[in-house]
């Protein structure tokens, strides 16, 4: 929906270079993602549901400048986000890859960071949306629920806003249906949106107990959330259905499971995510020789 609403703007000079696009990338839901975008001028779009309202923050790195823009109740609270939203607490420094695929990771996305949102509540939905299933299927069902209960993103992009918890607390179960989202995952997101506001905080350790409080999430869900609402950079995605492979191929040369994978990533304590995240982004996969998984649709059930 286009809008001539008037914007806030802010200038973030950060004493590194920032890729915006690579930053951001792990905050996008697929190619047709209805809160983000990127324009061809290069700019990242986002929009998102704050404590204040919603609001739309658009980026774009111009020399050694992020031009940060942003529309409606959230604008304030997206535009103060910046820094951290780019990688500003996130600390690579101490990060010593000991072996060559990760050196010449390192070396090549010298410019990567792990950025937050400090958004819990946000990450969580898409992260229990893709429990166990392939993206896909995971993201049809993302673009169908928020552009069916969200609203128009403030703004002159066309993008909308994900829904509120309490949006999601009263959502039919035929409209779950419809989205392809069967009754255990509608669950979990309506139980932990009743409990959105003590979802929120600073404290990873703390943010883990209670997210693994809740009926639905687990190990692999809670450490999704963290890595993007906190840029916690130990937050190893344990129970992923690639993860391990991938890991076990690049640092040892054979597949193993998630044991193997904790194995191989203790020296990287503290930076497991970014590991695991490093390797994502330089392919570093075994060759797939068995069936993928299937996109189901759970619409036709």
């Amino acid at each position: 929906m286009l809008t001539r609403e008037a914007s806030q703007t802010r200038t973030w000079r950060p004493p590194w270079p920032v890729d915006v696009r690579l930053t951001l990338a792990p905050h996008r839901r697929g190619t047709g993602d209805p809160a983000f975008a990127v324009t061809p001028d290069g700019a990242v779009w986002r929009a998102s549901t704050t404590p204040d309202g919603p609001g739309t923050l658009r980026l774009l790195a111009r020399g050694d400048a992020i031009e940060a823009e942003a529309w409606g109740p959230g604008a304030a609270r997206l535009l103060d986000g910046v820094p951290d939203l780019l990688g500003a607490a996130d600390d690579p420094a101490s990060f010593r890859p000991e072996h060559e695929v990760l050196r010449r990771a390192a070396l090549r996305l010298r410019h990567f960071r792990i950025g937050r949102t400090g958004n819990v509540f946000e990450a969580l939905v898409p992260a229990v949306l893709e429990q166990k299933v392939v993206g896909k299927e995971a993201w049809r069902a993302w673009r169908y629920l928020v552009r069916r209960f969200g609203e128009p993103a403030p703004g002159p992009l066309d993008l909308w806003a994900p829904p509120p918890p309490r949006a999601w607390v009263v959502i039919p179960s035929w409209e779950w249906h419809k989205s392809g989202i069967e009754a255990v995952r509608a669950r979990t997101i309506i139980g932990a949106a009743r409990v959105a506001s003590r979802l929120e905080g600073d404290d990873t350790l703390e943010l883990d107990r209670r997210l693994r409080s809740l009926t639905g999430v687990g190990v692999w869900t809670s450490a999704e959330v963290r890595q993007r609402a906190l840029g916690d950079a130990d937050a190893v995605s344990v129970g992923d259905y690639h993860i391990p492979g991938m890991v076990g191929w690049a640092l040892s040369g054979r597949k193993v499971d998630d044991a193997g994978m904790l194995e191989l990533l203790t020296p990287y304590a503290g930076h497991r995510y970014r590991v695991t995240r490093l390797l994502e982004l330089s392919g570093a996969s075994p060759p797939r020789r068995g069936p993928r998984m299937p996109v189901r649709d759970y619409r036709h059930f």
